[in-house]
């Protein structure tokens, strides 16, 4: 026959390879376009430069040149404002979903804890000290009347 209490449960989790198994994949994929992006703004701003030392160039293309870098810096501005907006959706998703149902947990952990506390100090605490506060005076009363224990000097 088993108790409840025998029989060892452990926890469902999930392994932490999984996850990074999932995530991998993704991040280098990321990592690859951002660099490919980089390399062909760097190739874009050297062409430029080249095209401007150029002896046939005049005033009008630098302008044409500088409104399309202009034009391009939106560009890249529009998309990491995007990309920041969607990384704060996930963050407070993650706060509202995972972080609050934890903490409401904790609470009622810590009320559960003071309620625990109060029983015990109202139904353990508080008659031990009344029992030796008797205890001590019943001592002394036999102390008074010379009924105790005689102490050798």
């Amino acid at each position: 026959m088993t108790n409840d209490y025998d029989v060892e449960q452990e926890p469902e989790t999930n392994p932490p390879a999984e996850a990074n198994k999932d995530e991998s994949p993704k991040q280098s994929r990321v990592i690859i376009i951002s660099i490919c992006v980089i390399l062909f703004f760097i190739i874009v701003i050297g062409l430029a430069i080249w095209g401007l030392l150029q002896p046939s160039t005049d005033t009008a293309k630098v302008r044409d040149i500088f409104i399309i870098f202009m034009a391009a810096e939106s560009f890249i501005i529009g998309i990491s404002l995007i990309i920041l907006m969607i990384q704060l959706a996930r963050l407070i998703n993650l706060l509202q979903n995972e972080i609050k149902p934890i903490i409401n947990s904790t609470n009622e952990t810590v009320n559960t804890l003071r309620g625990t506390t109060v029983f015990l100090s109202d139904n353990l605490v508080k008659p031990v000290m009344k029992l030796n506060e008797y205890m001590a005076g019943f001592q002394q009363m036999t102390k008074i009347f010379g009924i105790g224990k005689k102490t050798k000097l």
